[in-house]
C-alpha cells in the first residue's frame, strides 16, 4: 500500500510539473530530486496565510454566518480575519520561488475556533494557534482539494512545504467551576496532587495514580485516572461537548486542567497557555493520538517537515517518541530528509537554553533564538561582534555539535516578536532610512551566509517594520485594510500596505534573492563548516571562514557593524593563496600565508572565495 502511495504522488507531482507552463523543462528536473536535499540546503520562507493573499473572497467567513464574533472576519481589526487563504498562496508561489526560497512554512491551517477571548477583549484565530479540529483545514483558507493542489504545486516546483503543527494545547474550550471570570491562577502538584479534590487534605480520588513521572507514564497507571477535578472543576459549556475533533480530545481527562501557566518551574508543562486548554501529554493515550493525527498529514498530503509550536512547554518523553514516530512514517512515504524543529522561545543569546532540547528532549533542530538575539544586539543595537563569537562557540552543546547547529533554522524577524526593522528603529530612535536599511541588509547578509538554515518572514523582504510584536509584526501582503498597518511607510520605498505589497523590484526583494543566489551556488554557505577568524568588543569587524565540502576551498565572510570603514587582517587557510569576489571588493591575493586583508564598508559585507570561482 505504501509503495502505491509513493508511485501515486510521484505521478501527481509529474502531472502538476507538466501542467506549470510557467516553468522550464529544468525546473521540473529539478523537482523530481528535491527530496534528496538535506535540511541545510533549503532557504525557507514563513508565512501566516490569513495576510498573504485572498485568492478565493467567497471564504473569508469560513461558512460562518454573523457578524465578526461569529465569523470572525474583520479586514479592518489586526485581530481577526483578513482573508488570505491557501488558493492566494498558490497564485503567489512564483513570487516566493523567485526570490530564492526552496521550502515554505506554512502557519497553521487546521480549524481554530473562530473567535475567543473575555468580552470586549476578543480576537480571532486567523493565526492559527487555537486548534479546535486537528484533522482538516480551516474553511477560512479553503478546501482539501486546494490544499492538495497546493503540495502539488509546491513539489511541482521542486520546492518544499513544511506545517505549524501544535500538540501543547487545543483552543480555549474547557471551563474551570472555581474561576466564572476564566482567569485561574496555576495550582501545583504538591498543593493539589492528582489523587485529591480539593487540596493535598481534600477528598480522595483516582485511587492507585502512581503520577505522571517518567517511570509511571504507562497506559496502565494512567487508565486509574478517571477524575480531572484534582486542582480546579472542569467542563466542557453547553454547545461545545463535541467540538474538537478526534472526539477523544473532548474528555477533560487528558488535560492538566491546572490554571494558567506563570511560564516557570512545573507550570512551564502542566499550566495553561495564557488560557489555551493544555494537553496532558504525559498520558500515552495523548501521545498515540497525536502520533496517529500527524503521522496521517504526512501519508496523506506528502508534507516534507513540522515545525514545532510550544515544544519547550511539552515534556521531553513525548518528543522522545513522537519525532521517531514522525520521521519513520516520513521516511516509509519516501522523504528520507524530513525537518521537524521546534520553538523553544527565548529573547536570550545564551544557546544552552536551545540546545538542552536537542539533547533531553531529542529534538533533530530548534528555531535558533540565541542567533536571531545575537544579531538583534549587534546590528540593531550597539553591542560589540563577540556576542556573534559566543554564540557560535556554543555551537559545541546541541546533541551532534556542529552537524546539527548546521540544520537550526535561523531567523531575525518573526510574527511573535516583532521585524528586524522594528527593532533598528526601537533601538536607534530617529535613525535615518538609509541606514536602516543598510542594517536590515546586513542582517540578512548574516541570516543567508553563516551557518545555519535562513528563514525569511513574509513582508520583511518589502520592508515591512511594524510597531511591535505579535499583531503589530501580522500585516497583510495583499492590500490592507488596517488603518495601523496602513499609516507606515515601508522600508526602502514610498509605498505603504495600503497598495499590494509584492513587488519584485524592491530594493530589499532583489538584495534577498542575489544572497539565495549565491547561497544556492556555494556549497559552503549551505554545508560548509564554520571558523571563526575575528570579532572583537565592540561594534566592527566580524569574520568567519566557510569550508566547502566537496573541495575544501575556503570562503571567507567578513561583517562591518560600525558606521566607519575599516580594513583589518584576518587568519586564513596557509593554502587559500589567490582569491575572487563573490560579493563586494576582495584582494586578490594573500598578504602573506595564514593572513589575508579585508576592507569592508560600513554596516556593509565582503564574501571572498581561494582559488577559482565556479
Amino acid at each position: 500500500m505504501r509503495r502505491h502511495l509513493r508511485r501515486a504522488r510521484t505521478a501527481r507531482n509529474g502531472l502538476a510539473c507538466a501542467l506549470l507552463g510557467a516553468l522550464s523543462l529544468l525546473n521540473c528536473a529539478v523537482a523530481q530530486d528535491f527530496r534528496e536535499r538535506l535540511p541545510q540546503d533549503e532557504v525557507i520562507y514563513f508565512l501566516l496565510p490569513d495576510r498573504f493573499e485572498n485568492g478565493d473572497p467567497s471564504n473569508d467567513r469560513g461558512g460562518l454566518t454573523g457578524g465578526r464574533l461569529s465569523t470572525g472576519f474583520d479586514p479592518t481589526s489586526k485581530g481577526f480575519y483578513h482573508g488570505g487563504d491557501l488558493k492566494g498562496l498558490l497564485s503567489r508561489l512564483d513570487y516566493i520561488q523567485s526570490l530564492g526560497a526552496t521550502a515554505i512554512w506554512l502557519g497553521p491551517i487546521f480549524k481554530n475556533k473562530p473567535v475567543q477571548g473575555p468580552p470586549g477583549a476578543e480576537s480571532a484565530g486567523y493565526h492559527g494557534y487555537w486548534i479546535t479540529d486537528f484533522t482538516r483545514a480551516d474553511p477560512h483558507f479553503g478546501t482539501e482539494q486546494e490544499l492538495r493542489a497546493l503540495v502539488g504545486a509546491v513539489h511541482a516546483r521542486g520546492m518544499k512545504l513544511y506545517l505549524d503543527i501544535i500538540t501543547n494545547h487545543s483552543a480555549d474550550v474547557i471551563a474551570y467551576r472555581e474561576c466564572p471570570s476564566g482567569e485561574c491562577p496555576y495550582r501545583s502538584r504538591a498543593d493539589f496532587p492528582y489523587t485529591t479534590h480539593g487540596g493535598a487534605q481534600g477528598e480522595r480520588i483516582n485511587e492507585g495514580f502512581l503520577g505522571d513521572d517518567p517511570q509511571h507514564q504507562t497506559a496502565e497507571n494512567f487508565a486509574k485516572l478517571t477524575r480531572p477535578d484534582w486542582a480546579y472543576t472542569p467542563y466542557v459549556p453547553k454547545g461545545e461537548e463535541r467540538v474538537k475533533v478526534p472526539d477523544w480530545l473532548n474528555d477533560p481527562i487528558y488535560y492538566h486542567n491546572r490554571g494558567n501557566s506563570t511560564f516557570s518551574g512545573e507550570s512551564e508543562t502542566l499550566g495553561d497557555f495564557s488560557g489555551l486548554d493544555d494537553l496532558m501529554t504525559e498520558n500515552p493515550r495523548v501521545l498515540r493520538g497525536f502520533i496517529d493525527i500527524y503521522g496521517r498529514w504526512i501519508t496523506q498530503y506528502g508534507i516534507d517537515g513540522f515545525r514545532i509550536d510550544t515544544a519547550k512547554h511539552v515534556n521531553p518523553e513525548f518528543w522522545q517518541a513522537f519525532v521517531p514516530a514522525m520521521l519513520a512514517r516520513a521516511g516509509a512515504e519516501g522523504i528520507p530528509n524530513f525537518h521537524v524543529f521546534g520553538e523553544v522561545s527565548t529573547m536570550d543569546v545564551d544557546a544552552a537554553l536551545l540546545a538542552r532540547h536537542t539533547r533531553v528532549d531529542k529534538l533533530p533542530a530548534v528555531l535558533d533564538f540565541a542567533f536571531a538575539a545575537a544579531v538583534r544586539a549587534t546590528v540593531a543595537g550597539s553591542r560589540g561582534t563577540d556576542v556573534l563569537a559566543r554564540m557560535f562557540a556554543d555551537d559545541a552543546l546541541y546533541e551532534g555539535g556542529a552537524t546539527t547547529a548546521q540544520q537550526l533554522p535561523t531567523f531575525i524577524s518573526n510574527h511573535d516578536n516583532g521585524r528586524f526593522a522594528y527593532f533598528v528603529r526601537a533601538a536607534r530612535p530617529g535613525i535615518a532610512d538609509a541606514e536602516m536599511l543598510q542594517r536590515v541588509l546586513l542582517a540578512h547578509a548574516m541570516l543567508f551566509t553563516l551557518r545555519g538554515v535562513p528563514v525569511v518572514y513574509y513582508g520583511d523582504e518589502q520592508g515591512f517594520v511594524g510597531r511591535g510584536g505579535d499583531q503589530d509584526a501580522r500585516q497583510d501582503m495583499f492590500a490592507s485594510r488596517v488603518a495601523s498597518y496602513n499609516s507606515e511607510r515601508l522600508l526602502g520605498t514610498s509605498a505603504t500596505t495600503a497598495t499590494s505589497s509584492f513587488n519584485r523590484d524592491h530594493p530589499l526583494y532583489r538584495a534577498l534573492a542575489e544572497m539565495a543566489s549565491l547561497r544556492r551556488t556555494q556549497a559552503a554557505l549551505r554545508r560548509g563548516h564554520q571558523i571563526l577568524r575575528s570579532a572583537g568588543p565592540d561594534p566592527g569587524l566580524f569574520a568567519v571562514a566557510r569550508m566547502d565540502p566537496d573541495n575544501g576551498r575556503e570562503l571567507v565572510i567578513a561583517f562591518n557593524t560600525s558606521t566607519a570603514p575599516l580594513s583589518a587582517q584576518v587568519m586564513v587557510n596557509g593554502a587559500s593563496q589567490r582569491f575572487v569576489p563573490l560579493h563586494g571588493r576582495c584582494e586578490a591575493a594573500a598578504t602573506a600565508p595564514g593572513s589575508y586583508r579585508v576592507s569592508v564598508p560600513a554596516l556593509d559585507y565582503i564574501v571572498c572565495a581561494s582559488g577559482e570561482g565556479r
